[in-house]
């Protein structure tokens, strides 16, 4: 679901970027007065774990699409709304910076779309009241699912909202709506039922997690080390060879587009989208989660691939040592950049 600049207007991208930069201000400013010693470097792997996730879209069956975990309520379960929206914040900006997964003008609609509505409505809103007073395993799971469908649906109407009032695009309101909802719809499911598995395994590891979590209170001297480690394990393992695994289909955001123009992607306008397209190439060292090649190198590689595609599928998995690397260094660099947001605040707070 992260929006290329060509769907998002010069206004209405600034816009989403003072409203994500004031929720950040905000989330930033009450994170610490729970963070200590034990959460800061949880944000770190958690992020590096929710970075290594979203490099896997899994096939939805029956619609040629694919989809992908976002993994803000899963982080806001495990570090709190505040916590949470920086730690996704992260995520989508290293994506953007150095993998060229969604627009620079639009970083700050996908910040919100993606993370901000998980963390602020559909955590604090829908999953904290269904799991209060000791929750079961049954109540746990029913709340990680519901939550999820409503937030990734949030997040796929704010995509809709934002083309419409942006105006660059041709793509029809009520078409593009009616596709973008039952898809992700599908994709919540899956999110909502990978979150509550993984809860579930955190509330048998280290119960306290989510006991503090929930009361908003610091970490203090409970046991993560084995939780950390799982993670960081998981990250690895995910982001350098479980992400070959990953469905070659377009995700539930360009395959709306494509059943919409016939294209998975639109053409962004000149003037400010090319001085911002301009920018992240510069600093997308790794586009597409994979090293850059040189011009000559890309047109023969695309040319290539134009022309095995036309006489047979490409092949799955796909092994590439390149995507590893790329992937495994993007986690250190979320790990890096989250634990590095968190410590500074930790520090400011002190």
């Amino acid at each position: 679901m992260h929006m290329a600049d060509a769907l998002i207007s010069p206004v209405v991208g600034g816009a989403m970027w003072v409203a994500t930069a004031g929720l950040a201000s905000y989330a930033a400013k009450k994170v610490q007065n729970d963070i200590d010693d034990r959460k800061v470097p949880l944000m770190g792997v958690l992020g590096a774990f929710v970075f290594a996730a979203q490099m896997i879209n899994f096939t939805i069956p029956g619609t040629g699409s694919s989809g992908h975990l976002c993994g803000g309520l899963l982080l806001a379960i495990l570090l709190g709304p505040q916590a949470a929206a920086l730690t996704i914040a992260s995520i989508l900006t290293i994506q953007c910076l150095f993998f060229a997964d969604g627009g620079l003008l639009a970083l700050g609609a996908n910040i919100f779309n993606m993370g901000f509505l998980a963390c602020f409505v559909a955590y604090p809103f829908i999953y904290k009241p269904l799991t209060a007073n000791n929750p079961s395993q049954g109540r746990i799971f029913l709340a990680s699912v519901l939550a999820a469908v409503i937030g990734l649906q949030l997040g796929a109407f704010g995509v809709v909202l934002e083309t419409l009032f942006s105006g660059v695009s041709e793509l029809p309101f009520s078409t593009f709506l009616l596709l973008m909802q039952p898809i992700h719809l599908a994709i919540g499911l899956v999110e909502g039922l990978v979150t509550a598995v993984i809860v579930l395994f955190i509330m048998k590891e280290s119960p306290a997690i989510l006991q503090k979590t929930a009361l908003g209170q610091p970490f203090g001297s409970i046991p993560i080390k084995g939780v950390f480690i799982t993670l960081l394990i998981a990250a690895v393992l995910t982001s350098g060879a479980l992400s070959w695994f990953a469905s070659a289909n377009p995700d539930g955001l360009e395959w709306s587009i494509a059943n919409v123009t016939g294209e998975p992607e639109l053409n962004a306008p000149e003037g400010i989208h090319s001085f911002f397209a301009e920018i992240q190439e510069k600093t997308a060292f790794l586009p597409d989660y994979n090293f850059k090649q040189p011009a000559e190198e890309t047109k023969e590689a695309t040319a290539a691939v134009n022309a095995s595609t036309s006489e047979e599928p490409a092949a799955w998995p796909a092994v590439d040592s390149g995507t590893s690397m790329a992937g495994i260094m993007g986690s250190i660099m979320t790990l890096a950049l989250a634990y590095a947001i968190g410590k500074g605040l930790q520090r400011f707070a002190r």
